[in-house]
């Protein structure tokens, strides 16, 4: 039996096809590609040429907004450093205005301490001159009324003596200011 089956399986070629199978699967194929080159290629080929334009535009659109910010940064970059020379022109303006009124300020007030001082110099010789009057008729009061307490009369009408006592003060004061 085994030898039977051998025979059998030799007779029988499992590799090949039917020819009706062969001609009705060609047939089938045909109409298949028939079909699909009719209608489905076509519009598989115009789906693919769209998507490769939207690709080549939007690697072109890629690139040109890629030139644009380029540019953009270029610029941007030039105006950073315009405004930073510009910024940098203020700062030393100002600064030079600065120096400017601090020196303006400080003659200003030189002269205005010069004026104050020159007042109060002025003021005080007044009061050193009024006080040396109030002095000398004060010295001069008591050296008469001593002088009346020696004499024994009263000297202060007299303006012989009041003279005579003005003289003698200012002798004095003409020798101390010799030391």
């Amino acid at each position: 039996m085994i030898h039977f089956l051998a025979s059998e399986a030799e007779t029988q070629n499992i590799l090949r096809v039917p020819l009706d199978e062969l001609i009705i699967g060609t047939v089938a194929f045909g109409i298949v590609f028939f079909a699909l080159a009719k209608f489905a290629f076509p519009a598989i080929n115009k789906t693919l040429e769209a998507r490769a334009d939207a690709i080549e535009g939007g690697l072109r659109r890629a690139d040109e907004s890629q030139a644009e910010a380029a540019a953009l940064l270029d610029e941007y970059r030039a105006q950073l450093a315009d405004a930073r020379t510009e910024a940098s022109n203020i700062r030393a303006a100002a600064q030079a205005e600065k120096t400017a009124m601090i020196e303006q300020a400080k003659g200003e007030a030189s002269a205005a301490a010069a004026v104050v001082a020159e007042r109060a110099a002025a003021q005080l010789e007044a009061e050193r001159a009024q006080a040396m009057t109030s002095l000398r008729r004060d010295v001069s009061d008591l050296a008469l009324t001593l002088a009346g307490k020696v004499v024994g009369e009263t000297l202060s009408d007299d303006a012989r003596a009041r003279a005579t006592v003005d003289r003698f003060i200012s002798e004095l004061e003409a020798q101390a200011a010799s030391k």
